[in-house]
This record gives structure tokens, sequence and C-alpha cells, in this order.
């Protein structure tokens, strides 16, 4: 999910606020600018040269939809008007609306459905392979902006990469059930589609190549990247697909019914009866300061502490539509998704738990009132109340022993949320592509433990907890504001080059292993497997039963087959 409650940019943007650091300009933008055509007009750019001086061609702030304002508030976007004159795309746009959880306010802009599209030749002898990137923030905060997901270390490779930005929060998933509003949901998840076709009807003027597409996306962007695996409305748009740390089977990737439009109009000063078309018509009156800050006050301590996350997220839409992205259980539709034929990469770090240590300071009685751990079984399972009671008995002896839930055992409070949020959904998507997959599989666990260079654990746990913490992955196949230019002989270095080299192999052909930079061959997993292999990216590659296979067992159990995978 990439931060429950600050998320890496805005720690990085306060961290320099304070002057804890000083955000490092060793790029270099050069002053030859270059155009380029789009199916809506022409576009200019300019040629920069990254922190490892490679030089490649960026084109930033690129509309792909038009501005969902007015009357496109909530709704699905729209293609962009054309243009005649030349568009200058030489910065990025402003971010998504959002709360900045830092400092208490409300940023960003409605009008932010803009691309970035970076390449190394506008021109190649060969169409480059393309690179989708979606960002995560779960589905709450993000931005495809150079402060996290520069593309240096990309760029030294002959690929494409376009980073997209979507509506967040309630903008991007307000939700109403009466169809002659038609405002069933997931319009953030059709902001990515629309950015999608973009890419399929323009790369080909960037020097990338249209039948060569990967999506891929880390926390709520791996969840997206998986939606976008799973709807028919993708069918042909891309490729292969790498989702990081998420599942569309997540705990957190789907969010129950819970009047949550009506919630927010009444926080926000609404008086009228619950009826759809009434709240929609408040709710778009709203400023989007008040919006948010209502939004953000909404869950009650009990929603909290059944551990949900937030109030506006992917959902079930309530009826089909043309544009519809999820209509039914992601499991069912993971089963007969059109993406079981084309390749996947997916995986997650050691000890994606980590984050929770924010978590866990700024609430600190979801730690102290954990219990018997009953309320992190999760909420969405048939489960009688003795069936709920025994598997939180199981979980917490599995966790604590015979230690209690309380802030000094941080750490096993932290590994529950490795396996609840982020490897159990992973491990379901597993179980599911080796049944019913036809294309490779390939799992990947990264743990490579750097003391100054695992940026979100640093900043998640502060520099005497250590591990791979959940988001840590992002310093390795992008620049940051805080990265520093690296000796070629650092480990640092070295696993910057091994993440971008397996990451960009994939996209080019489908197949993860480089042949001149490792003995070690990434074995795709088996049909109809149970027990998997994965390769363990550390200082050393290296093909390992999946450590947390255990524990996933006790996780598993809770489900009945049919809603597993």
């Amino acid at each position: 999910m990439a931060a429950f409650s600050v998320s890496f940019a805005d720690q990085l943007k306060l961290a320099y606020r304070y002057g804890q650091f000083k955000i490092r300009q060793s790029r270099q933008r050069t002053n030859q600018k270059v155009e380029t055509t789009t199916t809506y007009g022409r576009v200019r750019g300019v040629k920069w040269k990254s922190v490892y001086g490679a030089e490649y061609y960026s084109f930033e702030g690129i509309p792909y939809a038009k501005p969902p304002l007015g009357d496109l508030r909530f709704r699905a976007p729209r293609e962009p008007d054309p243009w005649t004159d030349v568009r200058k795309c030489t910065r990025v746009r402003a971010k998504p609306t959002q709360m900045n959880f830092v400092i208490g306010m409300v940023q960003g802009s409605e009008d932010c459905l803009y691309l970035n599209v970076f390449t190394k030749n506008l021109n190649p002898l060969n169409p480059l392979p393309v690179l989708v990137w979606i960002f995560g923030g779960a589905f709450q905060i993000g931005e495809a902006s150079r402060d996290i997901y520069s593309p240096d270390y990309i760029m030294q490779e002959d690929v494409m990469l376009v980073t997209i930005s979507y509506r967040l929060g309630p903008m991007g998933f307000m939700s109403f059930s009466d169809p002659d509003v038609g405002i069933p949901g997931n319009a953030a998840l059709k902001d990515q589609i629309m950015a999608l076709k973009w890419v399929k009807n323009n790369c080909c003027f960037f020097g990338g190549d249209p039948s060569n597409i990967t999506v891929f996306g880390e926390s709520a962007g791996g969840c997206s990247t998986h939606y976008m695996m799973l709807t028919e409305q993708t069918k042909g748009l891309f490729h292969k697909g790498i989702v990081m740390s998420g599942s569309a089977v997540a705990p957190w990737a789907i969010i129950p019914p819970n009047n949550w439009s009506y919630r927010l109009a009444k926080s926000a000063g609404y008086t009228g009866e619950n009826k759809d078309k009434d709240v929609y018509e408040f709710l778009t009156k709203l400023k989007p300061s008040v919006m948010y800050k209502h939004s953000e006050n909404l869950l009650t301590k009990e929603e909290r502490h059944n551990r949900i996350s937030y109030c506006f997220g992917p959902v079930i839409e309530p009826y089909v539509s043309e544009e519809s992205v999820i209509i039914k259980n992601p499991v069912e539709m993971m089963r007969e998704s059109w993406s079981n034929a084309i390749p996947l990469i997916i995986g997650g770090n050691s000890f994606e738990g980590l984050l929770m240590f924010a978590e866990a300071r700024k609430f600190p009685d979801l730690v102290e009132e954990l219990g018997d751990c009953e309320k992190v079984v999760p909420f969405d399972l048939p489960l009688s109340p003795e069936e709920r009671k025994q598997f939180g008995l199981k979980i917490k002896e599995t966790y604590f022993g015979d230690a209690e839930s309380c802030l000094k055992n941080l750490l096993q409070y932290s590994d529950i949320f490795s396996y609840k949020y982020f490897w159990h959904g992973i491990h379901r998507t597993i179980l599911s592509r080796s049944e019913y997959a036809t294309a490779p599989t390939y799992v990947y666990r990264f743990d490579f433990d750097s003391k100054h260079f695992n940026h979100v654990r640093n900043f998640s746990c502060g520099r005497k907890i250590r591990g791979t913490c959940h988001g840590d992955d992002l310093s390795y196949l992008f620049y940051n504001g805080i990265a520093k230019k690296l000796s070629h002989q650092s480990r640092e270095y070295k696993t910057i080059r091994t993440m971008v080299s397996l990451w960009t192999q994939f996209a080019a052909t489908g197949d993860p292993n480089v042949s001149d930079k490792s003995d070690v061959k990434w074995k795709q997993i088996e049909r109809n497997g149970k027990l998997f292999q994965c390769l363990n990216i550390s200082d050393n590659l290296e093909m390992i039963d999946f450590p947390e296979s255990k524990k996933l067992e006790l996780w598993d159990s809770m489900y009945p087959r049919e809603l597993l995978y």
C-alpha cells in the first residue's frame, strides 16, 4: 500500500523542508529541445543526462484524458481534446488531489490526468520495449514525479518508460449504486486504462514498440497492475506484467460497501436523505480541500480495529456498464482472465510489514488492543465468531508465542502484516496462476539490506532496525530525491544494476534471465504446484524454497477453497 500514514514522498519532502537533506541535482537537463507527434497533437520535450551519464529524452505532462473537472468529477475519463500548437511538455504536472499527512494539508489538483514519457531513442533501428509504471500509495497518496520515480537507472537500458498519474481517494473511487447517477466507482482504475490506451496508440512516436508493452507497479500500483491484468477492458493493450508487493486479492484491494459517499457528505455538512442523486449533487459542489479533510476522519475506531485502512478505494461495481472494471470477486476474475496467457513476475520484500512501525506510532491503540488477534482475521471471511476466535489465537501463537501484543513487540506485530497485507495476497495469486495460467509466472523475494539505501525502512523504523521493508525495492529501480551517486563497486549500485537488468530483460523478451549477468537461472513456477521456489534477490541471486510457506499455510487454512484462489 506504500504507507498507511505517511508516504515516502511526503517524508522525503518533510526532511527536505526541515534541512535533513538536500535534494541532489546530479541529473542534468540539457538545452536541447526535441519534438514528436501524438494522435492529439505535437509535443515538445527536452534531452536529459542521468545521474550516471546516460542520455535520454523526456516528455513530461502529456495529457491522456480531459481534465476531470465539473461534470466529469468522479466519472470515467474521456479522451483529451486535440491541440494545434506544439504543446510544451518539459515539466511534471501537479500531483493528484490528496491529503499531505505530514503537514495536515490537502495538496494537488483535480486536473491530474497526465503522463510522462522517457525514451532512449526517438528513432531506434528496432522499436524499444515499453514499460508503464503505476505508482503506489494505498490509492490515497502518491505522484508520478522525479522526486520518487526518476528514470535515471532504467534509462541505462534501451527501453521506453511511461509513468502515469491517476485520481486518488474520493475523486478516484467515489461510487453510487443508482445507475442514473452513472458513477459506479473505480474511476482511478479507468484512468489507468485510458492511459494504457494512449500508450498503445502513441508509443511508436517515441521509439516504443506497441506490440511489446509491460505494465508494472508497486503496492497499490502492484494491485492496480493486477487489476489491469484481470479486467477485459485492457485485453490487447499490453503483453506482460510485473506485480510488486500487491495483489487484487489483498485485504485492502477491495473496499466493502458502507455508505461511504453518504457518510462523507454528512460529515461535510449534508443534511438531506441518503439518496444517491442528492448526495452526488452535494459532493460535486464541495471544495476538494473540504472533501479530503473530511474523508480522512470517516473511519470509526471499530473499523480501524477491523483493519479497514481507508474509505475510498477499488470496489466491486454495483452494476455492469460498458466501462466496468471490477464486476465480481477478483478471485473469480483471476480464474478466467485473459492475462493467464501472458507472462508475469510477482513478489515482494522479505519484511514487508516493517512499514507498520509508522502506523503503530500513529495509532498505538491498534497494537495495545490487538489482544488475541481476532480482529486480524480477514473481515470478509464467512466465519462463525468461534472460528474467528480460534484463528485469532493461532495467529497470536504463531507470531507472538508467549509474548504480549504490545508496543514492546513491534517486530512480531509487523511480521503479522507482512503476511496479512502483502504476502498472502501474493501467495493466492501465485496459486491461481499455477492452476489456471498457461504463460510463465516468475516469483521473486527482494531481500537486500543496506544500512543507508533502504530508504523506506529508515524513515519508517529508524536506523537501528534492519531488514527489507515494504517499498525498499523502489530505491533500486528509480532514482529519488535523497539517493546519492554510488560507486560502481558498491553493493547498492550492483543491486540497482541487477534489478534493472532483470526487469528490462523481462520487458524485452518475457524471460527475466540475463545470460551474461548471472549463472543462476530464474525458474518459473510449476503447473498445479503448491510449494514454490523463488528468486531471492540479495547480494547474490539464488533460487530458494519460499521461506514464507509455513506461515502462509495458516492464512490459507482460514479460507474455503472457492475463496482462496
